[in-house]
């Protein structure tokens, strides 16, 4: 069998760039040899170098977070490139990028998702008026973005002020949700047409972290991950159920990971990762492994896919 060119792109200009760079090694560690040349590719200063071997790229693995990774950006350019990738094309990667966008299409799917209200810069909106609709705490979030970057636990005006202002560092629209309290989870998603639900994932942050924000995600022993959840079956389900229903509300394709909360016998949906992490130890490779799929095997399911989907989209819009 010959082996296929797959262009690993990874690193960019978001500020999750080192995330994007420590996920981008793991996979190339983990990516098969027999069956793949590996070309890497940065963006911050492999454009050019990309679109020129584009004719010889079999399959691009796009293994960046945030800006120009998750945002439909970079996948516009491989389509223009005919290029396959992995995972949602641009209307999915830039749906699911921006939570506010995520939030309606939840709600008229009828997925539960949190409470919330948006502002923009220049809008005037008090702590005491996100208090009186949504309670307290609040979280502030940027509306795009990833890594928990920019968001922040609220219970005070001044916290308050301090977080929206935080947040609008990162975005031109925040988002003020409120908290959710209980269980954190996520479920993974595989699949084009016939999607496969992962073993749901419970989070548990340290205890000197207020919830799941980078420095627990990225600091080694800070947070717990267990797969499968110490929850019982029928919760387990209806996450699986949300985080199907999430990932096609989107229009994800491929694969995602929906994070939700739990909360007695309900589940909230708080976002779709379109790109999640995917180092050995991430939470959909830790799920795909509880579902009996090593990590090399996942990224050979995630080529596959991409392979099928790109024939796809060809074919209906009459490529050859």
């Amino acid at each position: 069998m010959q082996k296929l060119t797959i262009a690993l792109i990874s690193g960019g200009i978001s500020v999750e760039r080192e995330v994007s760079i420590n996920s981008g090694n793991q996979v190339y560690e983990a990516l098969d040899k027999t069956k793949y040349d590996v070309i890497r590719y940065d963006p911050k200063s492999d454009l050019l170098r990309l679109v020129s071997d584009s004719s010889n790229i079999d399959f691009a693995l796009i293994i960046l977070h945030g800006y120009y990774g998750e945002d439909g950006t970079i996948q516009g350019l491989l389509d223009l490139l005919d290029i396959p990738y992995q995972g949602s094309g641009v209307l999915g990667s830039a749906v699911a990028m921006n939570k506010f966008a995520s939030k309606q299409l939840y709600e008229q799917s009828g997925i539960p998702t949190p409470p919330y209200i948006i502002i923009k810069k220049g809008d005037q909106v008090e702590y005491k008026t996100c208090v009186k609709r949504l309670g307290t705490p609040l979280i502030v979030k940027p509306v795009s973005g990833g890594s928990s970057i920019g968001i922040s636990i609220v219970k005070s005006d001044e916290a308050y002020k301090n977080a929206v202002q935080a947040a609008f560092s990162c975005d031109d629209t925040v988002l003020v949700e409120t908290v959710i309290e209980g269980i954190e989870i996520t479920g993974g998603v595989i699949g084009n047409n016939d999607l496969k639900t992962l073993p749901i994932v419970e989070i548990i942050p340290d205890k000197s972290f207020n919830f799941f924000d980078y420095t627990a995600k990225y600091t080694k022993g800070a947070t717990k991950e267990i797969c499968p959840a110490r929850i019982d079956d029928d919760m387990a389900q209806k996450a699986q159920t949300y985080a199907k229903m999430a990932h096609k509300a989107l229009f994800c394709r491929g694969y995602s990971r929906t994070d939700m909360m739990l909360a007695g016998k309900e589940i909230y949906v708080l976002e779709t990762n379109t790109i999640p992490g995917m180092t050995a130890t991430s939470l959909l490779p830790l799920a795909a492994k509880a579902a009996g799929i090593s990590f090399a095997k996942l990224l050979d399911k995630l080529i596959e896919f991409g392979i099928e989907e790109h024939r796809k989209i060809k074919d209906r819009k009459g490529g050859k």
